[in-house]
């Protein structure tokens, strides 16, 4: 089933490869089969890599990132033709490389990581180095500041988003620890309005993970990325105890910090200005990237101008942070919406990952690794359409970067760790050494057991 998903998807990102070219020149490319069959082989070798040692993984999820990496490299060649850049000197070529990397390391993860349950044990590891790694940017001569936000690093002639791979980090130091703490953040506790909220003694993690998330949005000026942890941890926090009450007390935390920011900071003022009135003169002065997004949107309409016919290139940053925007005009609003489904299947075989886990350490990690991803589509997507303040993360695997590609098939590596995992037939050895609250454990401990009453 995923060869046949993955020809598909191979042979839609080369049949979008063919409509750029005759929607820009009128003749297929003459690079098509460097581009639509690099992408081909990358993913036919990772399937390889993974019939090998991850059979019982999900069979959908590579497809589906297969297609919206292929979609991404083929508006890059399309910007690249509008800007008139060549293959070697354009964007498309670079994504392509940093698509090889990132894939190589997804498989290398793959062969290395036999059990994610290994993960559970460098749980403070991860939140060392995760916290390292986001506060990097503020370190004088390491950090570099972008129109705005100070989120990049700088290693010679490389630039870097360290966030990318803190948010990986954190999300199994969420795990490990919410898996060893639910216990205590689901006890007994005061009920106010048919809600019971937590115990103030209890309160300590999601004020840290709070007071770390304003931290960044203060001093690194990224809305983004404050955003994106603080939701992730609250939506964590919620799969681990389920309960509604810690999702309503983020909620209102997240927005009493923004509020108070916004009084207090005149960056965190400027986004808010932009995102309330985009065509006012104030906003205006500030810059009208959001106006060029939404004309171009509305520019596609519903079926949209057609690969190649449009003018994406007229928006600032087409290739990174507004390339929702360059789809949504060329692909309209059916086919903005058919790349939306994709993400929506890409979480929700996250989730269903999640709930086939036989461990809790394993459940939490892939809802978190795909609230990671829905999270990050929710905030890149509800900037260029105004549903929240403009920020300036990149989307999963269409926008340009390297470091962004290097994280989320990384993630795509341990969801399908995870789900061949969860789908895989129980062993029966007696050298098994499940966890304790895994089926296999309980199966386990109830044979010893039989055993020694028989005895």
């Amino acid at each position: 089933m995923e060869l046949l998903l993955l020809a598909l998807a191979i042979g839609i990102t080369a049949l979008a490869y063919v409509q750029v070219g005759l929607g820009t020149a009128r003749a297929v490319p003459t690079n098509i089969l460097t581009l639509a069959g690099g992408m081909a082989g990358i993913a036919l070798l990772f399937h390889v890599v993974l019939w090998w040692r991850a059979r019982y993984a999900d069979p959908v999820i590579l497809p589906v990132v297969t297609l919206l990496n292929g979609l991404g490299l083929v508006m890059l060649h399309r910007l690249d033709i509008a800007k008139d850049r060549g293959l070697a000197s354009g964007v498309a070529g670079r994504q392509l490389m940093w698509t090889a990397l990132a894939v190589a390391v997804a498989m290398v993860v793959l062969v290395v990581l036999r059990d994610h349950r290994r993960l559970r044990r460098v749980t403070w590891t991860c939140a060392a180095l995760g916290f390292m790694m986001l506060l990097s940017p503020l370190v004088p001569g390491l950090g570099m500041s972008n129109y705005g936000s100070r989120i990049w690093i700088s290693l010679g002639p490389f630039s870097f988003q360290p966030g990318e791979i803190a948010k990986i980090l954190l999300t199994i130091f969420f795990a490990g620890y919410l898996v060893s703490a639910r216990d205590a953040l689901s006890q007994a506790s005061p009920k106010v309005l048919g809600l019971r909220f937590p115990r103030v003694r209890d309160l300590g993690p999601i004020l840290m993970v709070w007071g770390l998330s304003i931290l960044i949005l203060v001093f690194e000026k990224d809305l983004g990325s404050s955003l994106l942890f603080f939701g992730l941890f609250v939506a964590m926090l919620y799969a681990a105890t389920q309960r509604l009450s810690w999702i309503l007390l983020g909620l209102g935390m997240f927005a009493a910090g923004a509020f108070t920011a916004w009084r207090l900071f005149g960056h965190v003022q400027q986004r808010v200005t932009m995102w309330l009135d985009p065509f006012s003169p104030e906003a205006l002065a500030i810059s009208d990237q959001v106006p060029l997004g939404l004309m171009g949107m509305a520019n596609g309409g519903l079926l949209g101008t057609g690969l190649g016919r449009g003018r994406p290139d007229l928006t600032y940053f087409a290739e990174s942070d507004f390339i929702v925007p360059s789809f949504a005009e060329e692909l309209g609003l059916v086919g903005f919406m058919a790349m939306m489904v994709l993400y929506a299947v890409l979480v929700q075989r996250g989730l269903r990952i999640a709930l086939g886990s036989r461990d809790g350490f394993g459940t939490l990690l892939a809802a978190g690794l795909a609230f990671a991803v829905a999270l990050q589509v929710f905030v890149v997507v509800g900037g260029v359409t105004r549903v929240i303040p403009l920020t300036g993360l990149t989307t999963p695997f269409l926008s340009a970067g390297g470091s962004s590609l290097l994280a989320n098939w990384t993630i795509v590596a341990l969801l399908l760790r995870l789900s061949h995992d969860a789908r895989s037939p129980i062993p029966l050895g007696e050298g098994e050494a499940p966890d304790d609250d895994s089926p296999a454990a309980r199966a386990s401990a109830l044979a010893r057991s039989t055993r020694e009453v028989a005895a």
